[in-house]
């Protein structure tokens, strides 16, 4: 077993992270954008909540092709957002409150208006040619350019990861958008180039970062064609060919370095399409000198369908959302590595409306149950802005063409309806099936304005600004004014933010249990309730008990569990009273908390 005591205590993974998707956070202004002051003017309200890290989604120079993670300048502040004086004052002012900011570093691809790409495409002989993967063209019967293979671009697959330059006669690798060429990692320079990007930062006072897609950063050299799926479309998914590629490690140790290493830094890596325990702990365990952790993706992609795309569906079990909470937090104890516990962010739709009920009936109960959840389990707590307040999907009735702005639900939208809704074989039904899927999986959901209250915008920005998205239709009652005040005709139950306060508070009193703890589940056959343990040296065993469905049930006590006291509960501001031994009766959407006898 690895050492559990205060030798693997590390400030990283006491801290809880929130992210904040700067374009919906708060506009100042008056331009219809969240900005760096808007961050900065709510500090003291994230402080409240038990908030010590700010992770900032890219405020760099941008086209926003895809709202920032297609950067310009890794230096610059875009000006929608403010200027790096801006950062340096919010640096500042999270330091006088003992918080920290950390950056959002996205180096598998520039902007095409980078500087270093707009000098790679002018000549074949260019200097920094080979700063991007450039390959000749394969040419047609009629002499027509025609990719070098098949790969599709990830955010519309019905379209080729690869753009073509007319100047030069070649096309460059743009796995994300043809806005996003990616960068030659193969290339020493490139990763010196990196380098100095974040030892400018981390000298400015930033304190680590979230990096994104960081394990496509490697292909394999050949490019070989990807496998064809039976979807008859014509470019097909090249994942095996860059998820975790041949050089990957090598890159992150250097990286870890030549830069890292000189700094007491925080480092969780994006790595989709990595699920297996090996693989993953080859990045994470406490000696492998890559990251401190990773996102781990499979329960926000517990609702996709195996080898399709993200715009795919299958409906998911309890049975399904225990066994990857018990795969990865056993893994971790056991192996010496490191967990990230998220339900929600900005490339996902709201949790309460994806895992739970986000009816009115229930929505306060299901945001309370997930908070529940995650400040009690193992690793590093990363809470997306709005979720603190059970903010949920927005309505079915939104347009897809008028509403939504993210390029991915644009893109898949149109290839729908290419497919589905016109021309010699429509299928009406097919066109429908693809509206539910978007309206159930697009990101848009995630990057509506924060609802701060109740007034014009949602307080987001003044009265007679028009938001950059609209703002979710549900604002004058899920709001944070409202939930910050005590309820008043409701005073013995907490709402959705005062209830995240009190646990994240409790997770940090007690985080020799529920941050560095053992962890086992129990009852592992329950088809509606999750119960599990979490034992700490100091503070003994908790209970942690919860009802993911819409009805009452009954649950019973294991017998080799001796719970001393209910502490706390999603349905009350103060001790649950139910029984502490035997059948429990759970409301829809409750949790309990309790304390077991030594």
């Amino acid at each position: 077993m690895p050492l559990t005591g205060t030798e693997q205590h590390r400030w990283w993974k006491e801290a809880v992270v929130y992210q904040v998707y700067p374009s919906s956070f708060l506009d100042t202004n008056g331009d219809g954008w969240g900005d760096v002051k808007g961050i900065t003017s709510q500090l003291d309200y994230l402080k409240d909540l038990g908030i010590d890290i700010i992770w900032v989604s890219p405020i760099f120079k941008s086209p926003q092709a895809d709202m920032g993670y297609d950067i310009a300048d890794y230096k610059a502040i875009d000006p929608i957002y403010g200027t790096i004086e801006d950062v340096d004052h919010l640096i500042a002012e999270l330091k006088k409150r003992g918080m920290k900011l950390m950056m959002d570093l996205v180096v598998n691809h520039t902007s095409d208006q980078h500087d270093w790409f707009l000098e790679s495409r002018k000549s074949l002989h260019n200097p920094k040619r080979d700063w991007y993967i450039w390959k000749k063209a394969k040419r047609d019967k009629d002499g027509n350019p025609e990719p070098p293979n098949n790969w599709s671009q990830i955010l519309g697959e019905a379209n080729s990861a690869w753009t073509y330059d007319k100047t030069t006669d070649e096309y460059f690798l743009s796995l994300f958008t043809p806005e996003q060429p990616d960068l030659n990692w193969e290339n020493p320079d490139v990763r010196a180039a990196v380098h100095d990007v974040m030892h400018f930062w981390l000298k400015r006072g930033a304190c680590g970062y979230r990096m994104d897609v960081i394990n496509l950063i490697s292909k394999v050299q050949t490019f070989p064609d990807a496998e064809p799926a039976p979807d008859g479309q014509k470019y097909h998914s090249g994942s095996k060919y860059y998820v975790n590629g041949p050089r990957m490690h090598e890159y992150l140790q250097e990286m870890n370095k030549n830069v890292l290493g000189h700094y007491d830094a925080i480092t969780v890596g994006e790595m989709p399409g990595v699920s297996d325990i090996d693989e993953v702990l080859r990045s994470v365990n406490s000696k492998a000198g890559e990251l401190n952790m990773i996102f781990i993706f499979d329960i926000v992609d517990i609702d996709n369908a195996p080898g399709q795309a993200r715009f795919s569906w299958q409906d998911w079990t309890l049975q399904d959302l225990r066994r990857i909470v018990n795969k990865w937090q056993r893994a971790m104890i056991e192996r010496d590595g490191w967990n990230t516990v998220f339900v929600e962010n900005h490339d996902n739709p709201r949790s309460v409306s994806r895992y739970a009920d986000d009816s009115d009936a229930f929505r306060e109960r299901s945001a309370k149950l997930l908070a529940l959840m995650q400040t009690t389990l193992a690793g590093t707590l990363y809470v997306y802005q709005g979720e603190e307040l059970g903010m949920r999907n927005v309505p079915k009735e939104w347009d897809p063409e008028k509403d939504y702005k993210d390029i991915e639900a644009i893109n898949f939208w149109k290839k729908s309806k290419a497919l589905y809704g016109g021309g010699d074989n429509p299928n009406p039904l097919k066109l429908a099936e693809a509206r539910t899927i978007l309206q159930r999986k697009a990101r848009d959901h995630s990057r509506t304005p924060v609802q701060w209250s109740a007034g014009p915008n949602a307080g987001f920005c003044d009265q007679g600004v028009k938001p950059w998205m609209r703002v979710n239709d549900d604002y004058q009652t899920v709001n944070a004014e409202i939930q910050l005040k005590p309820k008043q005709d409701d005073p013995d139950n907490l709402s959705v933010w005062q209830f995240w306060q009190r646990g994240l508070a409790h997770r940090k009193t007690h985080k020799d249990a529920f941050i560095y703890g053992d962890f086992h589940t129990l009852d592992a056959s329950n088809e509606q309730v999750f119960s599990y343990t979490r034992t700490g040296e100091e503070s003994g065993m908790w209970i942690v008990v919860l009802n993911f469905c819409s009805q009452e049930v009954e649950w019973m006590v294991p017998a080799n569990v001796k719970v001393e006291a209910w502490v706390a509960g999603t349905s009350t501001a103060g001790k649950p009273g139910q029984r502490t031994e035997g059948k429990v009766k759970l409301g829809p959407w409750e949790g309990l908390l309790g304390k077991c006898m030594r």
